[in-house]
């Protein structure tokens, strides 16, 4: 019965589909949505306009399919017949899978990512950033980043290779074997104590990086479809390049290519729909190059937001006339980065919507994720990073700073599980972000505070309750503070057996900027400027037991150094706080792991 459904649904969807496309009603400004919104039918609405879209591309998607299993009979064998269907393939990729963008979708796309004032510099930076792996073999996991700008798009893709290659390296060892539940949805590894990055294969790397594309662009189309932008090569091009890669004819067909306008990007834009995952793969791999050449982070922007529908990214917005990219150094936005990490471009990072009053709200991630995103910014208080990026599925986070984003990895999804008294602080933290409408201020009103104790069960002694209320709003920092002196028979977190040892483990660094060292502060004898190559930095990370925070400062300023006697075999036993090292990355970390130390060897782990 299903299946007669979906039949006909096809045949309505072929139909739909060879029919002229009728003329989409014109699109209002932002300012205007909120008048035409009583007016607009329902067939006009951002997402009945995208399902049309989706069954015209499931249609065309059946029968491009069934006369590309008729391609390869009409091909010629041999090597040099191999070649000269390589590029009859390249050829086919624009003429039988893709579309041109209308003028007013370049528009609207050009206008929303770099606005109507961007400077040709940043246009430079767009147009010339591949998605290209490290050829260091110590990061040659890791994805290089030549231009300033672009690192948000580069650090997210990345976030999710290495969730593929370290926690899905099985399947990415079999060439046939592709996800049937989209990618990642099974795991077979618990625990992945050590990974010699330098020992993958250019197969596993591809296919780490086609995954998460397609992850990606399916988690911004709602899970029901992805749209592929790639590039129009010219067919003069293809003949022309005989004998050569199909890199290198696209690299010698961007020759030239400038991108200063809206009809310099229409001119040489197609975009192909995908509403299956394995189709989206697929195609993927089949373009790799065209994301691997210069245009390639700006063609995967373009993709994701045209997978999420341009009117959604607008509606997802706080403010929707600003650009995407920001001036005046074309930086990524925090919408640019949430749309890559949760599907939503979303400009905020804390976990649902913050109620203004009068209708007015802001949006922020509002579910679990893949993989997270922790900043500089929130330990500098500018910010509150929610648990759906703090905690995410998979112990990888996309790192921010105020110019920079990274990334930061653990091999073992253990170090996020809590124990007991940890998932109780979570418990009461979550309550207290939920009444908390300061914007990350870290205060609530008496009203919230009370409703905070009866959903987390807290029950204080009338004395300490009346002095927490007097000031007529509670701190966070106050309210910690008693719930650390609190027993836990009345809900708090006091532990007079003194057996909550410290957690000790191992994190990755990775920052994949390639460039020479702006600074000028080192130059070498030839008075030549060094190079900035990809690094890949091990830290040791130790968080100590939850004392107070009076006991902790005072150990920290009397406590030494334990000797490798004293400490070995007692991770078990509640110690001192270590020594340790510090660098920016560290204050992100301990906006995750609280008084966290860290330690490394050589250079200090670098965010910018």
């Amino acid at each position: 019965m299903g299946d007669r459904g979906e039949d006909e649904d096809l045949q309505m969807a072929i139909r739909m589909s060879m029919q002229r496309a009728t003329p989409e009603t014109k699109r209002s400004k932002p300012q205007d949505a909120a008048a035409g919104a009583v007016s607009e039918s329902p067939e006009d609405s951002p997402e009945s306009k995208t399902r049309r879209r989706e069954l015209m591309a499931a249609a065309a998607e059946k029968r491009i399919a069934a006369a590309v299993r008729v391609l390869p009979s009409s091909l010629p064998t041999g090597k040099k017949s191999g070649e000269l269907g390589r590029r009859e393939e390249l050829r086919l990729k624009s003429v039988n899978l893709s579309k041109e963008l209308s003028a007013e979708e370049a528009n609207q796309l050009f206008a929303m990512v770099f606005g109507n004032e961007v400077s040709k510099g940043i246009l430079a930076q767009w147009s010339n950033q591949g998605i290209r792996f490290s050829s260091d073999p110590v990061t040659s996991m890791g994805l290089v980043q030549h231009e300033g700008g672009p690192c948000g798009v580069l650090a997210a893709i990345q976030a999710f290779v290495l969730k593929h290659i370290i926690f899905f390296s099985d399947e990415l060892k079999d060439v046939s074997c592709m996800p049937q539940k989209g990618p990642g949805a099974s795991f077979k590894s618990l625990s992945v104590p050590s990974y010699n990055f330098s020992a993958l294969t250019e197969g596993v790397k591809v296919r780490a990086l086609v995954r998460s594309m397609g992850e990606i662009l399916f988690s911004c189309g709602s899970n029901r479809r992805a749209l592929i932008a790639t590039l129009s090569i010219p067919e003069n091009d293809i003949r022309c390049f005989e004998g050569i890669s199909e890199d290198e004819v696209i690299t010698k067909s961007l020759q030239g290519l400038s991108i200063e306008s809206a009809m310099d990007l229409q001119k040489v834009l197609r975009v192909e729909t995908c509403t299956s995952q394995m189709t989206a793969l697929q195609r993927l791999e089949a373009n790799l190059p065209f994301f691997q050449s210069r245009m390639g982070a700006l063609l995967f922007l373009i993709s994701a937001l045209l997978s999420r529908g341009l009117d959604l990214v607008q509606s997802d917005r706080d403010d929707p006339s600003l650009p995407l990219v920001t001036a005046p150094f074309g930086h990524a936005s925090q919408e640019i980065v949430n749309l890559l990490l949760c599907g939503e471009a979303v400009p905020n990072v804390f976990d649902g919507r913050m109620d203004l009053g009068g209708g007015m709200f802001l949006k922020g991630i509002s579910r679990d994720v893949e993989v997270g995103f922790l900043t500089l910014l929130e330990s500098l208080n500018f910010c509150k990073v929610g648990q759906h990026l703090k905690s995410p599925k998979w112990p990888i986070w996309v790192v921010g700073s105020e110019s920079h984003y990274t990334v930061l990895f653990a091999l073992d999804p253990s170090v996020q599980s809590e124990n007991e008294l940890e998932g109780r602080e979570t418990q009461i933290r979550k309550a207290f972000d939920a009444q908390d409408q300061s914007g990350g201020g870290g205060f609530i009103s008496v009203e919230g505070f009370h409703q905070v104790l009866r959903e987390t069960d807290i029950k204080f002694p009338p004395e300490k309750l009346e002095h927490l209320c007097s000031a007529g709003f509670i701190v966070w920092s106050e309210f910690w503070q008693v719930i650390l002196d609190l027993d836990k028979s009345l809900g708090g977190l006091k532990d007079s057996s003194g057996l909550m040892g410290k957690k000790v483990f191992d994190l990755y660094h990775f920052n994949g900027i390639a460039k020479s060292d702006l600074n000028g502060s080192q130059v070498n004898s030839a008075g030549e400027t060094p190079l900035q190559r990809p690094r890949l930095t091990k830290l040791r990370v130790s968080v100590p037991p939850r004392w107070t925070p009076e006991e902790f400062m005072a150990d920290v300023k009397v406590s030494s150094a334990p000797s490798a006697s004293d400490s070995a075999g007692k991770d078990n036993e509640v110690s001192k706080p270590e020594p340790s090292q510090h660098a920016p990355l560290v204050d992100c970390i301990r906006t995750r792991w609280a008084r966290a130390t860290c330690s490394w060897f050589g250079d200090p782990p670098s965010i910018v």
